[in-house]
């Protein structure tokens, strides 16, 4: 069968249009060939920098010849009813429609269609003009003198050549003949813009790929990231060094060459006084380089107390009892070379393209320098900041003091209707002190005060690095440049460590904060943006979340779940709410959400959906507080939802568990007939009612399962819960063999009625059943 090869040569695409372009290409015209009758076998898409290129292989040569029927109204039908028939079938006038009869509906008109089938060619010339002029490039332009003509063609760059062949193997291919604004398909491409400029004629995609490989260029982009990378590799390796590897940066390299030749580039040692995180985040951005590292023992490093060349020291990591610090054994520290992709092979084996971008890279760095020495020095206008200092207790003596209180002078604006920054590190402080003594609630008590005090100080910081220079120039380190600038002027590391892991988890994969500082001041934070937000009525709305809320209710999720954190939502919401005045306490519509972010964790963790809707809908009995919790909602402790969807699942896994399940349903849905026909049901069971054993053991076991049930669940054993209630299958099952429920005597069914709903009532300790599947 035969295939079909397209390429639509331009000048150089931005790198990050590419991958998408080249994915909208391929679907594109795979579903206009599609629509038009035609089938293939496979299709896949490659793009350059200036190039996109499609392989369909196995496409048919023809597409069918159709004919088909479409019914039309009735032949006494009146004249619009005839005219819509007409329009919709194609037909001129009626006359052109035969007449078919039905025995029961009588005569109506049909319409007999027959399109023949077209050749592929055909089809794709009358395809492929359209995809371009239609094509959805996020920024397109116009060029040369066409441009001046109202509907020119517009490309990402000037389109310059277009290659459209098809045909069998066995045979030499056709091309394509189409032409769109005075750019006409064949088979002539052009190869490496440098190195061979020259036409080249191509016939299939086999020798198309071959013939551009000669031609010095790689056309898989994969392949280029797979060239690059193993060279980077070597390259670094060569040198004693490893390379700091970044997919995202090696994405973007691979998008800007079409000849991929790796080199090595330097600056000078002084510029590693420089935290690793800005000259990474400065080469990167700037050049498009990769750095590189040297691993060290901590023999060499912090260990020995000695810096070693090339890294920053840090204060000693004098930690609380049971506040983890661990950072990991190894430590790498970058060196000073830097590695550079060319899309050329020079003839000096690339020694002045190396030197020309060490240049570079080194008056990056001078001005990164800069920003890292200004910051640890003190603001010009240290004179009006007393006022915000004394409001936070800051000390201006110290770098990071003085940022957050001109923070606060400033009146940096978070947002149009919740106020200042300074407003709102003021609320983060008080919501991260009411939080820390229930995240630190395992410790004895003269340490939770000390948690307190390094959560207030935490949270009064944690902000004040976006007013420091590097951040200023690299968004992206907010956080890891207030932890760098607390050790160097004395803090805590634990208060170090919030000031970047309050943000955390910023994104499903990414780690939650362990320390009871970072957790506070974490959960603070984001407590503090949601109930915000909230309170002036800015919530996501279906795929809508402009301020990432979702990610903030499933990052509170995560702290607590995965830090086994027992929480009563409620109670941290009324706090958070009345820090907002005028705004409406909407803690049951904020909980309803958290709820709904909870079921994604956990269906994501492979929880089953029902099991989650069962614990959530029969909600759960107010508990004594056990950890230093104020107070007990229902269902406002996410731990405690986890642990009952864990244990219900584990009961339900159980031969017990599922007949238990149908017993349960059977006398839930029993109830529910019997409420809906306004039966009269007991309001308490009375024993000297039952008329058969069956009742009685099932009454005593429901007793005791309720009891036993509800002290584990007191105690927060919730297997021990499970466990109490499956001594219920055997009686349950034996009630429904031996005993008819809608009994004669109403009193006695009214007390059979209650007997069932009892059972409902000791179930939904633990879940709604009649949500479970099964």
């Amino acid at each position: 069968m035969p295939d079909l090869l397209l390429e639509l040569r331009s000048e150089e695409i931005p790198a990050r249009m590419q991958r998408k372009a080249a994915g909208d290409l391929r679907k594109m015209l795979t579903d206009g060939l599609v629509e038009a009758g035609l089938t293939y076998e496979a299709a896949r898409e490659y793009w350059t920098p200036r190039r996109l290129a499609l392989d369909i292989r196995g496409l048919t040569a023809r597409s069918k010849d159709i004919r088909e029927e479409i019914k039309g109204p009735s032949t006494t039908a009146p004249e619009q009813a005839v005219q819509g028939f007409l329009r919709k079938a194609g037909l001129s006038s009626i006359a052109e429609a035969h007449v078919h009869s039905d025995p029961k509906k009588g005569d109506f008109y049909v319409a007999h269609i027959a399109k023949p089938g077209r050749a592929a060619e055909e089809i794709i010339a009358e395809l492929v003009p359209g995809i371009i002029k239609s094509f959805p490039w996020p920024k397109s332009m116009r060029w040369g003198p066409a441009s001046a003509k109202p509907g020119s063609l517009r490309w990402v760059r000037p389109l310059q050549s277009i290659v459209c062949t098809f045909g069998p193997e066995t045979e030499e291919p056709v091309i394509v003949d189409f032409e769109i604004d005075g750019i006409r398909a064949g088979n002539i491409t052009y190869g490496h813009r440098f190195h061979a400029p020259g036409a080249i004629t191509v016939r299939r995609f086999d020798d198309y790929v071959a013939k551009l490989e000669a031609a010095k260029v790689v056309l898989d982009a994969d392949r280029r990231k797979e060239i690059i990378l193993a060279d980077a590799r070597n390259i670094a390796f060569a040198n004693g060094l490893d390379l700091v590897e970044d997919e995202g940066l090696l994405e973007e390299v691979s998008g800007l060459v079409e000849w991929p030749v790796v080199l090595m580039g330097e600056f000078e040692q002084d510029f590693l006084t420089i935290p690793g995180e800005v000259i990474r985040l400065t080469i990167r951005a700037n050049q498009k380089c990769f750095v590189t590292s040297r691993p060290i023992s901590p023999s060499e490093g912090e260990m020995s107390g000695k810096p070693t060349e090339g890294t920053q020291r840090e204060a000693p990591l004098s930690a609380l009892p049971g506040i983890s610090t661990s950072r990991g054994e190894i430590r790498q520290s970058l060196s000073n070379r830097f590695v550079l992709v060319a899309n050329i092979e020079a003839s000096d084996g690339g020694k002045e393209i190396a030197y020309g971008n060490g240049k570079v890279v080194r008056a990056r760095l001078s001005d990164a320098l800069y920003f890292w020495r200004t910051d640890q020095g003190d603001l010009p206008d240290l004179d009006q900041l007393a006022e915000s200092a004394a409001k936070f207790d800051l000390d201006l003596k110290k770098p990071l003091d003085q940022r957050m209180a001109r923070l606060d002078h400033l009146n940096v604006t978070f947002h149009a209707k919740l106020g200042t920054q300074g407003a709102r590190v003021e609320r983060i402080k008080r919501l991260a002190e009411e939080l820390a003594p229930t995240v630190a609630s395992g410790d004895i008590p003269p340490l939770r005060g000390e948690i307190t005090a390094l959560a207030s100080r935490a949270a009064v910081l944690a902000k004040a690095d976006l007013q420091t220079e590097v951040v200023g120039e690299f968004p992206e380190l907010q956080g890891a440049m207030g932890r760098k600038y607390a050790l160097l002027q004395g803090e805590h590391p634990s208060v170090a460590a919030a000031a970047e892991e309050h943000y955390k988890p910023q994104g499903p994969s990414d780690r939650v904060p362990t320390d009871p500082v970072s957790v506070a001041v974490a959960l603070a934070d984001k407590l503090d943006t949601l109930t915000g937000f909230w309170a002036i009525d800015e919530k996501p709305t279906g795929s809508k979340d402009p301020f990432a809320l979702r990610r903030a209710a499933l990052g509170v999720v995560r702290i607590l779940v995965e830090n086994r954190i027992r929480l009563a939502l409620t109670s941290v919401f009324a706090k958070a709410f009345a820090n907002f005045k005028g705004g409406a306490d909407q803690s049951s519509d904020l909980l309803a959400f958290f709820h709904d972010r909870l079921k994604v964790y956990l269906r994501e963790s492979g929880a089953r959906h029902d099991l989650i809707d069962a614990v959530l809908s029969a909600g759960s009995r107010p508990i004594s507080p056990t950890r230093g919790e104020i107070g007990q909602s229902p269902n406002d402790d996410l731990l405690q939802i986890v642990r009952r969807v864990e244990a219900l699942g584990s009961l339900l896994d159980t031969e017990e568990g599922k007949n238990l399940l149908a017993g349960t349903k059977r006398a839930a849905n029993i109830l529910a007939a019997e409420e809906k026909k306004k039966t009269a049901i007991a309001e308490t069971v009375e024993p000297a009612l039952f008329r058969e054993d069956a009742e009685k053991k099932l009454y005593a076991a429901v007793n005791q399962a309720e009891k036993e049930a509800g002290q584990a669940i007191q105690n927060e054993d919730f297997s021990a819960a499970m466990l109490a209630l499956s001594v219920l299958r055997e009686p349950v099952d034996s009630f429904f063999e031996r005993v008819l429920v809608n009994d004669e005597d109403q009193a006695v069914r009214a007390n059979r009625l209650a007997l069932l709903a009892r059972i409902r009532a000791a179930t939904d300790q633990v879940g709604d059943f009649s949500k479970i599947v099964g």
